[in-house]
């Protein structure tokens, strides 16, 4: 993922952005955090008064007693601002993940697929923690420490004009060294940080085939794998600390310098009485204390050059298409009851009726007109010119090859991808007019890969219906022919699912996808290879529940096995991503030479 050129041009802006809805506490912790500053820097003039009374033979209690109270209330100052400032900066962390989070969730499904996930979530939890830093640390400190370099600065021109020109001249030395090594920070930062992404991207890659792994044997690979990424990962981040470092030994080297040379120089005015020590001590106190504001400075450019490789990585996953936010639908009105759930009310987010008030809405209609689609990292098109009807009602099956566009026809209706050509209509209406959280409400899905969420059966069957009741829930359970899980659970919908559902068979888990798709009651059923993983007898029971469901909704079920469809009302056989034929199995067994010979192989002719 290469970094867009916006990251590079805004990061202040994106910085501003992050910030500006805690503007309040922020500027009341830099009002305090400089308050405490400046009292600082009164503290050598009050030193130097000190001295001066000392030398005079004069009272000092009330001088004491004012360096004192300078003393204590900037560090009283200090703390309130840096609470103040570190719980504004751990806001701005917050806003960060939530703002990634709704953003990555919203990414339209290619967009997502071409993305590791381990690398995702190192942006989610490592570069938003950086968010942290540049406002706790950058931000503030680079207002405090400018501000207390330049009052230092007039403060020692106000006790002497020649050792302040000796002192300048070791700080524009150290500017321009900083200025060398800030890009070089900044780049170390960002190989850093890819670094840790690609650690966790190979780590998920090891865990999300964990039991492939175990079974070929390749734990040492891939334990080799991840310990190379971190390795790098490692290297990387000894770069960045090897830069940091020189950084902050120069920094201090110059400060150094420049005390020892004022201490001589100074001595040497003293000596000839060009001064007095009370303005040597004064002046030397500055020198020191000007440490702080640079050591701020310094650390405030490291951290800055290490959160613009985080907002770049940021601005990476910002610049990802995003699909569109719907605006609230009105309350639907459910679709026709399915086999064996009984009518429940109306659940948000369903599709609205077209047919009056009341009444509930009917199988919809799909309908291609000349579509084609080709995925990014596709040469050939998945989809060729493909005209297709899917009437209102019944049983549609699309059968064909492996690679003949069956799964794209569903992925295209739901619009987790747009046609390059032609066009989608439900209902007569286009796609593209149909809002998606209305358009996704119409239709229930059960995807090949099925997901099984981590959590309680309830919660994996309700995914989509939190609202449902318990006699929906167990009468779609009963449906699905998922009573003797039910039954092995102890008849308690709360209990555990494990991750993934790993202690459920592979039939079970597809069962559980194609209960939580009934529960919605959708006037649209797609089906991807949904007996994929069932033996005969569970096989048989589902597709007399599928048959019973096409008659009060539109089902389309995508199938290698034959055995499933063969009691379709329509049959549209695809190859190379257009429709070569269309029919019943006895009439395309007859007709189409395609369709006869995978009929053949699974010895259904």
């Amino acid at each position: 993922m290469s970094a867009p050129a916006a990251g590079e041009r805004h990061w202040l802006r994106m910085i501003a952005g992050y910030v500006r809805p805690h503007r309040g506490p922020f500027v009341a912790a830099a009002v305090l955090l400089l308050a405490s500053s400046l009292l600082g820097l009164a503290q050598p003039l009050a030193a130097k008064a000190l001295i001066d009374g000392l030398t005079a033979g004069q009272g000092v209690g009330r001088a004491l007693v004012v360096l004192t109270g300078l003393v204590i209330v900037a560090a009283v100052l200090l703390g309130v601002g840096n609470y103040l400032i570190l719980r504004t900066a751990e806001a701005v962390a917050l806003d960060g993940r939530r703002g990634l989070v709704r953003h990555l969730l919203r990414l339209t499904v290619p967009a997502l697929q071409r993305q590791a996930p381990g690398d995702l979530l190192a942006r989610v939890a490592g570069d938003t923690m950086l968010l942290r830093q540049i406002a706790s640390q950058s931000l503030i400190d680079i207002f405090t420490g400018g501000v207390m370099l330049l009052g230092a600065v007039v403060l020692m021109a106000v006790v002497d004009l020649a050792l302040l020109g000796v002192t300048a001249v070791v700080v524009v030395l150290l500017v321009v060294i900083m200025g060398l090594l800030m890009p070089r920070i900044r780049a170390a930062a960002l190989r850093s940080q890819e670094s840790v992404g690609d650690m966790g991207a190979a780590l998920e890659r090891a865990l999300g085939a964990f039991t492939t792994m175990k079974a070929s044997g390749t734990e040492a690979t891939e334990a080799a794998r991840i310990d190379a990424a971190a390795l790098t990962a490692y290297r990387q981040g000894v770069s960045l600390a090897r830069w940091g470092s020189v950084a902050g030994t120069s920094a201090g080297l110059a400060i150094q310098v420049a005390f020892l040379v004022v201490l001589g120089v100074g001595g040497a005015r003293v000596a000839s009485g060009a001064m007095p020590v009370s303005a040597l001590v004064a002046f030397l106190l500055y020198v020191a204390y000007l440490s702080h504001p640079v050591m701020q400075l310094v650390g405030a450019g490291t951290y800055l050059q290490i959160g613009r490789a985080a907002l770049t990585r940021i601005a990476e996953i910002d610049a990802l298409p995003t699909e569109p936010i719907d605006l609230p639908t009105a309350p639907p009105v459910r679709a026709a009851t399915a086999t064996g759930v009984p009518a429940g009310p109306a659940r948000v987010g369903g599709p609205t009726t077209a047919t009056g008030a009341g009444s509930a809405p009917g199988p919809a209609e799909v309908v291609f007109e000349q579509v084609s689609f080709r995925y990014p990292d596709r040469d050939e098109p998945a989809l060729r010119d493909l005209t297709l009807t899917v009437p209102a009602g019944g049983l549609t099956a699309l059968v064909g090859p492996s690679g003949s566009g069956k799964t794209t026809v569903l992925a295209l209706i739901e619009r987790f991808a747009e046609p390059h050509q032609g066009r989608i209509l439900v209902d007569g209406r286009p796609l593209a007019d149909w809002p998606l959280a209305e358009l996704r409400a119409t239709i229930g899905y059960v995807e090949q890969d099925v997901a099984v969420l981590a959590g309680t059966l309830r919660e994996n069957v309700a995914y989509a219906t939190p609202g449902a009741t318990d006699e929906e829930i167990r009468a779609v359970l009963r449906t699905t022919r998922l009573s003797t899980l039910l039954d092995r659970l102890g008849d308690d919908l709360d209990a555990p699912v494990r991750h993934r559902g790993l202690s459920l068979s592979g039939g079970e888990r597809q069962r559980i996808a194609l209960a939580r798709a009934l529960l919605r009651r959708p006037r649209l059923l797609l089906l991807d290879e949904v007996t994929s993983q069932l033996d005969a007898a569970n096989e048989a029971a589902l597709r007399e529940v599928i048959q019973d469901i096409s008659r009060r909704t539109t089902v389309v079920v995508v199938a290698h096995r034959l055995s499933t469809v063969l009691a379709a009302d329509k049959i549209v056989v695809l190859e190379n991503g257009t429709a070569r034929s269309v029919g019943s199995h006895p009439e395309l067994v007859r007709t189409d030479a395609l369709y006869a010979s995978l009929a053949a192989e699974q010895a259904l002719v």
